[in-house]
């Protein structure tokens, strides 16, 4: 679990990013959710964009997204969900 230091310390470290991946009408797919697996693995933190024609809480979705993908959320702000888990081989973020 993070603490609300290691929250604010990865908001900001994820304020430049841009969102990768976006979540569509169709929803999370199990596909979507290997490739988020991947790319948390090489970045650590990640942003994901809810689309608009998406029609499903925004919350329950970032649920399943870190629940799929063992992430933690940081920041669910606006339509942007911002994601963070640690990597096993390429550690770059060193938390407070």
């Amino acid at each position: 679990m993070l603490t609300g230091k290691q929250k604010r310390y990865l908001r900001k470290e994820a304020h430049h990013l841009n969102p990768i991946f976006q979540v569509g009408k169709s929803g999370i797919n199990k596909n979507m959710l290997d490739q988020l697996d991947e790319t948390l693995e090489k970045r650590e933190l990640i942003k994901v964009s809810v689309l608009q024609n998406n029609f499903e809480d925004k919350n329950d979705l970032a649920e399943q997204i870190a629940k799929g993908t063992d992430a933690y959320i940081v920041q669910i702000i606006g339509n942007i969900i911002v994601l963070y888990r640690e990597s096993l081989e390429d550690k770059q973020i060193d938390l407070p």
